[in-house]
């Protein structure tokens, strides 16, 4: 089946075929061969695993495979558009919506224990109006209060950069959301997490 490259960064590159999509993590010549498989090995099988229990909460692709030998994961093909192409296009109220909704599904991801890692809304695609989570490649396994409130950092710090004239109604409503069913301890982390961002720059 024909394969085309539809995205491509420095550690993997994006393969649509079919229905399908695949993630092959990329060779790194600076490393040592054996170091390099037995890393891209353990960071495919890793996130393989984090999507599939994302998955039980949140909207995630499906995962087909993961094939540790060819260092890749084979995934649905999720029909939509990024949230970050689509977002500003919206009207305010339905970009508020959205972000609210982002907020909620974010604290699911972390009440089962996981931080995604790259919360960016270029990772996150909207799907027949469904949020629709992808990219765990930074992700890991965390119950610490210090790495959700990180995550959320993270998100804000993305949302300010790509959305900044709506980013403020954006960012409250994407906190609501969190607010529903997060962690508070959570929220306050964040602000300390904040002052500690503002007081670095």
């Amino acid at each position: 089946m024909k394969e085309k490259i539809i995205a491509s960064g420095a550690e993997a590159s994006i393969i649509r075929r079919g229905e399908e999509i695949l993630k092959r993590r990329i060779k790194k010549s600076y490393r040592i061969d054996e170091i390099d498989d037995r890393l891209r090995k353990r960071r495919t099988k890793s996130e393989g695993k984090l999507i599939e229990k994302a998955g039980k909460v949140v909207r995630c692709p499906k995962i087909i495979k993961i094939d540790e030998k060819n260092n890749e994961i084979s995934m649905e093909f999720i029909e939509g558009e990024k949230i970050s192409d689509n977002l500003d296009k919206l009207s305010l109220k339905e970009g508020e919506k959205i972000c609210y909704e982002i907020g909620k599904a974010v604290a699911k991801i972390h009440n089962a224990g996981i931080i995604h890692g790259d919360l960016t809304t270029s990772n996150m695609i909207l799907a027949e109006n469904k949020i629709v989570f992808i990219d765990f490649g930074l992700g890991f396994h965390s119950n610490k209060t210090e790495d959700k409130a990180v995550d959320l950092h993270l998100f804000k710090q993305a949302i300010e950069s790509k959305h900044f004239s709506n980013f403020s109604k954006y960012f409250k409503k994407f906190i609501n959301g969190y607010t529903e069913i997060g962690n508070k301890e959570v929220l306050k982390q964040f602000e300390k997490v904040e002052i500690r961002g503002r007081y670095k720059h």
